[in-house]
């Protein structure tokens, strides 16, 4: 059953959208634009029961209750992978890295990996952002156009994070297709071919890697500010190796794979549908260009509107109640992100863009123990991507047809084509 049953819903159109909702079985129509689904869920049935017995949940409050849980809420994926994945490569990744496991796994590992992320650590990694964007929109302005995703936000992300993985520039160049592949096959409704590629993804980059962490542990760190050679030291290849908290050779390779897919995904994203946000809203461009200060809360405005991430899962370790409905101990419940980031209750005017917005307290990146570790770095080359991209340029302009990603789970794009004077 939902909190209100599609039966006794008046507007007969709301009433078949939430009939019709399943996420085995969603359109293109639905993952070019889920907004207004979000909303007649989250208005008339926030605690939605699917065809598989799983809740579907829209409001901002439940989200945060669950995130805050976690003595109810798990969110390891140990039983929930197993029946797309099987004993796949995709089913090794993905319940051995960070983000699908619970304490006390979860903590010894974003532990070891949490001086990456330090205040000190970012402040280094400042002024190399900089110098990346500034070389981008170099070459940007020669040409008069590009391509915001191909040639910038998702340039910036894997320039950096090939830095702090130690991946030589001349072998960058799978990356991205890797993250995409084991990120793609994460949707809901997981096809043979997404499995196929990701399966295959994950054993090209595990292959990858194992070469890589030989030749670091020969050849010593690349860079001051590399986290594989930490990583390494953290882990069972250390020489002084005694045992208690380190990193399984598993560990080390999953938990690279994860910051490549996490830092990669997010901050494109981010930097994406902040920029299709700023070009449907030219007010608000403009206020940003005469007000550069602003570009902190834009940037969690973008966040909150079109959030990277926009699904979540959890699986209910005991009997608990959510808006007042029984939730037997085994229920696997979807956290919409999306929809609970636009709650009236939480967000006043929740559709609009508002670059002002204050407070913002939006889940884009989750809350608790689980909020995102890299969330800082996301953030920091949002701020200076679009900031200076907004500042360098006097016009930006569409300059072809954006294609969307695709996919409900992660809200980008894979092409937007833009011209610049």
């Amino acid at each position: 059953m939902t909190t209100a049953p599609a039966a006794s819903i008046e507007d007969k159109q709301a009433a078949e959208m939430i009939e019709g909702f399943d996420l085995s079985r969603l359109g293109p129509a639905f993952l070019n634009e889920p907004f207004p689904t979000y909303r007649v869920l989250r208005e008339y049935a926030p605690v939605h029961r699917l065809p598989d017995g799983s809740f579907f949940l829209t409001r901002y409050d439940d989200l945060a209750q669950i995130y805050r849980d976690t003595s109810t809420w798990s969110s390891d994926k140990k039983i929930d992978f197993r029946p797309n994945f099987a004993d796949s490569l995709l089913y090794e990744h993905h319940t051995t890295s960070l983000v699908f496991n619970d304490p006390p796994v979860h903590t010894r590992v974003r532990k070891l990996l949490a001086p990456a992320f330090t205040p000190r650590a970012l402040r280094a990694l400042e002024p190399r952002i900089e110098a990346l964007v500034d070389r981008l929109l170099d070459a940007a302005e020669q040409r008069g156009r590009f391509d915001i995703i191909d040639d910038f936000a998702a340039a910036i992300p894997m320039q950096l994070i090939g830095d702090l993985l130690g991946v030589p520039q001349g072998e960058r160049e799978p990356l991205r297709r890797w993250s995409l592949a084991i990120l793609g096959a994460l949707e809901p409704k997981l096809t043979r071919e997404q499995f196929d590629t990701g399966v295959r993804a994950v054993a090209e980059f595990k292959d990858y890697l194992t070469g890589l962490i030989a030749r670091r542990q020969v050849d010593g760190a690349a860079d001051g500010r590399e986290i594989l050679s930490t990583l390494i030291n953290a882990s069972e290849f250390a020489s002084d190796a005694k045992g208690g908290e380190r990193l399984t050779e598993l560990e080390l390779q999953h938990n690279c794979i994860f910051l490549l897919n996490a830092g990669h995904e997010t901050t494109t994203n981010l930097i994406g549908n902040g920029v299709d946000l700023l070009l449907r809203h030219p007010d608000a461009t403009a206020e940003l260009a005469e007000h550069p200060e602003l570009i902190d809360t834009a940037i969690e405005e973008f966040l909150r509107m079109e959030s990277s991430n926009q699904l979540g899962n959890r699986r209910a370790l005991r009997e608990t109640q959510l808006g007042g409905i029984a939730v037997p101990a085994g229920t696997y419940v979807h956290l919409c992100i999306g929809a609970a980031n636009r709650d009236p209750a939480q967000f006043p005017d929740p559709d609009r863009l508002d670059i002002r917005r204050s407070p913002n307290r939006h889940l884009a990146f989750g809350l608790g123990i689980h909020a995102c570790a890299g969330m800082s770095l996301a953030r920091m080359e949002a701020r200076i991507a679009i900031g200076r991209l907004v500042g360098r340029f006097r016009t930006i302009e569409r300059s072809g047809e954006a294609v969307r990603g695709g996919r409900a789970r992660f809200r980008g794009f894979l092409h937007f084509p833009v011209a610049v004077r």
